[in-house]
Order: C-alpha cells, then sequence, then structure tokens
C-alpha cells in the first residue's frame, strides 16, 4: 500500500485503460479490506468503515470527501449511523482504474 500512498490521481480521459484482469488480483493485494465489486455492469471497489456513532461517521465522511477533491476523483459515499460506505470507480471508463486503487489507499489512510 505505500506505493500507491505516494502516488497522486491523474486525470482521465475516456479512453483511459481500465485494470487488467491480469493487473487486478495484484492490486487488491494492496489494498486488501476492499472488495470488487459489479453494479449495473461496471466493476468498483467497495468497503465499509465502523464507527461508535454518527458523529465518527460524518467526520471521516468529510475526510474522504476532502480527500475526493484534493485528488480529483470522486467516490460514492453512504453514510449511515456508525458506518460509512465507500465505492470508488472511474466514471469515464466504466469501470476501475489505478486511480480508484491510490484513492482506496489513501481512504485507508484516512481511518488510522
Amino acid at each position: 500500500m505505500e506505493d500507491l500512498l505516494k502516488q497522486k490521481c491523474v486525470a482521465c480521459r475516456a479512453d483511459a485503460p481500465r485494470v487488467t484482469d491480469d493487473e487486478l488480483p495484484d492490486l487488491l493485494k494492496e489494498i486488501p479490506d476492499w472488495q470488487p465489486i459489479t453494479k449495473d455492469s461496471v466493476l468498483m471497489l467497495n468497503k465499509v468503515f465502523k464507527f461508535e456513532d454518527y458523529a465518527q461517521s460524518l467526520d471521516f465522511t468529510k475526510k474522504v470527501a476532502a480527500l475526493a477533491e484534493e485528488e480529483d476523483h470522486h467516490p460514492a459515499i453512504l453514510l449511515e449511523w456508525g458506518k460509512v460506505e465507500v465505492t470508488w470507480w472511474t466514471h469515464k471508463i466504466g469501470g476501475l482504474h489505478k486511480n480508484d486503487f491510490i484513492a482506496a489507499a489513501k481512504t485507508d489512510a484516512l481511518n488510522t
């Protein structure tokens, strides 16, 4: 994960390459708590973060939002009492790009 934490998301174009089936297992090893999910035929990275109350969940959500602005890459965030679900994928390519793994690693680092 250290390698991903040192990287920055890059601007993505519609013709940017998706993460390949060969690359996916190695990248997932760097963010082992994230789950690849498919929604509407789009591969995404998903993780639920647990907290003791709504205030902590809200605080974490704000940190993820600030990270998203800093990286210019924006996830889906579901805020609930005691948990926050974060889902990363690259909208322009309809799937996973290395940016999503960078952002996932940085999201984990916010919760330390």
